[in-house]
């Protein structure tokens, strides 16, 4: 590679311990090749950072990349002075994203992931709100200029939390669930052409929402717009849902994860506009009558923490294996994550037009200035800006705002240690509502109860 082909960068990863966000980023690099530089892995388990740091260099000089990885000490140390920063934690453990799903499944309300609205979001939110303020205050002090990707959830209000402790930050969320909707119409578009000419890179959608819980109101490919045609296959597969390859029922992986698109089919007919996330992700944003009471009959899963136990045990033993081995680690397939095309763009002068969670500044009519809203956003040598996307259609936006609305809320109470609202906000949520007052009080206390330990002291009281 020449010097004139690739871009120097410095990149601090918080949570650079990661068992699988950090090394997607590695294998993308890899396949990318056109960045160079230092990447510095931070994490509050040093020895997790230095364990990938060794895979990434390995994988780095088998494959001819001048990407040196490194683990850093101290946030201080891996933020100084850099251009990126990306961050991806895990707030609290899978034992705390367990009580996030038992508690209330105790009480009857089923979640399918739990991490981004219902009791389960709330609670998660609690633990890593503050946790992504301190995170935004060192990147003010230490590396104010540079540009933070965030990759965790609940994306909404961690990237609102980013904003809110350092107002001049230059972040955004982002989130691979629109790609889901983007692959049906690539399909469509392939089907009209009797050949496979498009992937879903080639769709240009226009995103409108919130993060999960995410709409399109136009779709391009091929020098026109799709979205009447989907909506027409939608309707036509309405009953049963469809899939261009059918799920496995003995892969774990696509039962969990995956879903016929029935849901999403079921949106589109009712409003006229396409459903983006993935099926599981929408249900939770729904009465439980809609969609989770029934999830097997809608054609999703419900993400099981043992699952996730167990996969995180699976992916701890492939990297002590990948760290310490004679043979290089393998390559991952590229991912269909944006954060490469994104540095690309921003370091390169390319341009990138992908959906992004931002600050509302008049993209997204009818909300809130300043509510984390997720439409499409331009990348390029100029740096972020989001592009107008319009207005949701007046019965979905009835159905978004409240939530978009209740994370602002949800964020302003964690920040000051609101007990009283953030009980209040928990009540209110669709999935808890059914319970009734005295049901959900006790809870929300019992959930706070027992996430107490990872909470600031002047959260812990809540409990009582």
């Amino acid at each position: 590679m020449s010097s004139q082909s690739v871009s120097e960068i410095t990149l601090a990863y918080i949570g650079g311990g990661s068992l699988n966000w950090a090394q997607v980023l590695m294998a993308d690099l890899v396949h990318d090749r056109t960045v160079a530089g230092e990447i510095r892995l931070f994490d509050l388990n040093l020895e997790a950072a230095k364990r990938n740091a060794a895979i990434g260099n390995r994988l780095s000089e088998a494959h001819g990349l001048s990407i040196r990885y490194t683990a850093s000490e101290t946030i201080a140390s891996a933020l100084r002075g850099v251009d990126f920063v990306v961050v991806s934690i895990l707030p609290g453990s899978f034992d705390d994203m367990a009580k996030d799903i038992e508690l209330p499944e105790s009480e009857g309300i089923i979640q399918s992931v739990g991490d981004t609205v219902g009791p389960g979001g709330l609670v998660r939110a609690m633990r890593a709100i503050p946790a992504m303020a301190e995170i935004a205050e060192a990147i003010r002090t230490y590396a104010p200029k540079a540009y933070v990707c965030n990759l965790t959830n609940p994306m909404s209000v961690l990237t609102g939390a980013l904003y809110a402790a350092f107002p001049e930050i230059r972040a955004w969320g982002e989130c691979h669930e629109v790609t889901k909707l983007r692959h049906i119409i690539a399909w469509l578009a392939n089907r009209a052409e009797g050949s496979i000419r498009y992937d879903f890179r080639d769709v240009q959608a226009n995103v409108l929402g919130i993060n999960h819980f995410t709409w399109v109101d136009r779709a391009f490919v091929g020098g026109r717009d799709w979205l009447p045609d989907y909506l027409s296959f939608a309707a036509e597969n309405r009953a049963k849902g469809w899939r261009a390859v059918p799920l496995d029922p003995a892969d774990e992986f696509q039962r969990y994860f995956e879903d016929v698109n029935r849901v999403k089919f079921d949106l589109a007919a009712r409003f006229g506009i396409a459903a983006a996330a993935g099926d599981r992700h929408l249900a939770e944003f729904l009465p439980s009558s809609w969609y989770l009471g029934h999830a097997g009959e809608w054609g999703f899963g419900l993400t099981p923490v043992d699952w996730r136990r167990r996969d995180q045990a699976k992916r701890r033993e492939d990297a002590r294996t990948a760290e310490t081995a004679s043979e290089v680690p393998p390559l991952r397939a590229v991912s269909e994550e944006a954060l490469v095309g994104q540095i690309r763009a921003l370091t390169r002068g390319e341009t990138l037009i992908v959906n992004a969670n931002m600050p509302n500044t008049g993209q997204m009519e009818g909300f809130a200035p300043g509510t984390i809203v997720e439409t499409n956003v331009l990348f390029s040598g100029h740096g972020v800006r989001p592009i107008h996307a319009g207005r949701l259609p007046a019965a979905v936006e009835a159905l978004v705002k409240p939530h978009a609305e209740r994370q602002n809320a949800v964020l302003k109470a964690v920040l000051a240690s609101d007990g009283a609202t953030l009980e209040g906000l928990f009540l209110s949520d669709p999935l808890v509502v059914p319970l009734g007052q005295d049901r959900a009080a006790k809870l929300f206390r019992a959930m706070v109860a027992a996430t107490a330990g990872r909470l600031p002291e002047n959260l812990r009281r809540l409990s009582a």
